[in-house]
């Protein structure tokens, strides 16, 4: 019982004394000079600490200096063992390389070092040491291109070159010694500063969180509430995101898909018509020629009659090429884009009767690629003639970079692109299609300033060739009937 009674006023007195230290006038004051207190200790390690850290990326580099210097000299001395074995030059690519790194590392290592006298005697000989072993590297493949076999073999069995690389590794092993105490030196310094300003550190920590205790308790309950509020926002947001990119994503593969079917559906149809319609306009036209020389002497009305049907034979046989032309061009197989191009443009232009300047060259595209170059400028003309108005036309086709660019401009009406307009379906598809092939296109318009469409997509590695549809390989058929 008295345990309790004791445990209870204990709890009391706790209680009272944060309720006068919550409402303390000197709760700022020691919260301020707590602040300041943390911020000079932190600041002073933090000089203390960079300035060593300083000295102990100077000294790392300087270990990694020397450490090269041997390196180098070694890969000088077997560039030229390669060489005089060989004769071959391409064994000397070492020795110049090392030759070169070796005059950078001394000239590193003589500033660095030459600040005290110890570090400076010591790289002294290491620099003597290093000039001489060069020295009688260039000295043995000198008497060696001269020809003075003996004189370089006796050169190298001299063992001078081996005295000194034994003074480098020898002096460049007391640097790195020196350098390691030095290393040691500096990371004892920083442990130092590190645990006063922890000891610092934790002390101001305290007094600050003693001063702070009160704002945080009363504003507690606030932040985790508007924590919370966030999350969920951001989840929502979140999920949104996701869904939309997700939406977005299903609606291009699936504008791509019906980009696909639509010319593979182009394609079945147009071989369909050639070979069934085909055959049968040409077996019609083959019956009405032997029927013709079969009758004899004709009368004028059946003359005229068979005159007639063959008229629309032909005219029949045009419409089909027209339309199979329409769903697949056979020039872009049978003749490439450039040919296929330079037909579009021409009977555009004959349709329409507006002027069109052309500057068509030479380009590598896969055959989508090609169709798709075919009827982004196809798409363009039908919308100038729609919608344009315009008295001149340039197409251009060019490649660059590696890139296939290609431009249709007018000199129209134009328009706003700002404005969303509902005839904007084809552009988009091409769009979709352009960015099939890895490509993008560019709009630009004004209104009463004309129109420019530019695109441009990969170039391919070489031209890929396809053999041409059987109702595009068989379309001179046709034509000869």
């Amino acid at each position: 019982m008295e345990a309790v009674k004791s445990k209870a006023k204990g709890t009391a007195v706790s209680v009272k004394l944060l309720s006068r230290v919550r409402s303390s006038p000197f709760a700022f004051p020691l919260a301020a000079f707590a602040a300041l207190a943390m911020f000079v200790i932190s600041e002073s390690s933090y000089q203390q600490t960079s300035s060593t850290f300083d000295k102990l990326g100077e000294q790392g580099i300087a270990r990694t200096t020397v450490q090269q210097l041997w390196r180098c000299l070694t890969d000088a001395e077997t560039g030229q063992r390669g060489y005089l074995l060989t004769g071959r030059k391409e064994y000397l690519r070492p020795y110049d390389e090392g030759t070169v790194q070796v005059g950078e590392a001394l000239a590193w290592l003589d500033e660095y070092y030459g600040r005290e006298p110890y570090t400076a005697e010591l790289m002294r000989r290491v620099h003597q040491a290093s000039v001489n072993k060069l020295s009688e590297l260039r000295e043995t493949m000198k008497l060696h291109d001269e020809g003075s076999e003996g004189a370089w073999q006796e050169l190298m069995l001299s063992n001078i070159g081996k005295e000194q690389m034994d003074t480098v590794r020898t002096v460049s092993a007391e640097l790195l010694k020196f350098e390691t105490a030095r290393v040691a030196a500096g990371r004892a310094s920083v442990s130092q500063t590190l645990l006063l300003n922890r000891i610092g550190v934790t002390a101001m920590t305290a007094l600050s969180l003693l001063a702070l205790f009160m704002y945080l308790r009363q504003t507690s309950a606030l932040v985790l509430q508007r924590e919370e509020q966030r999350r969920v926002v951001q989840a929502e947001r979140d999920q949104l995101e996701i869904e939309v990119s997700r939406r977005t994503d299903q609606l291009t593969n699936l504008a791509r898909y019906l980009q696909t079917v639509r010319e593979d559906e182009r394609m079945r149809l147009a071989r369909e018509l050639h070979d069934e319609l085909g055959a049968l306009l040409t077996a019609a036209k083959l019956d009405v020629a032997r029927l013709k020389s079969r009758l004899g002497p004709l009368t004028p009305e059946v003359a005229e009659r068979i005159q007639h049907l063959n008229e629309a034979l032909n005219n029949g046989i045009a419409l089909k090429r027209r339309i199979i032309e329409d769903l697949r061009p056979s020039s872009l197989s049978n003749l490439g884009l450039v040919a296929a191009l330079e037909i579009l443009v021409a009977e555009w232009g004959a349709r329409s009767e507006v002027a069109v300047d052309r500057e068509l060259s030479p380009v590598r595209l896969r055959p989508s690629g090609e169709l798709t170059v075919y009827r982004l400028v196809q798409e363009a003309l039908t919308n100038i003639s729609k919608y344009a108005r315009a008295s001149r036309v340039e197409v251009k086709l060019s490649s660059e970079d590696g890139m296939v660019r290609v431009s249709v401009r007018d000199n129209g009406v134009g328009f706003d692109t700002e404005v969303p307009r509902s005839s904007a379906h084809g552009l988009l598809g091409m769009r979709y299609r352009l960015e099939t092939e890895n490509g993008r296109m560019v709009l630009s318009s004004a209104p009463g300033e004309g129109t420019l469409i530019e695109a441009e997509l990969p170039e391919s590695a070489a031209p890929v060739a396809t053999p041409p549809a059987t109702g595009e390989a068989t379309g001179s058929v046709a034509s000869a009937t």
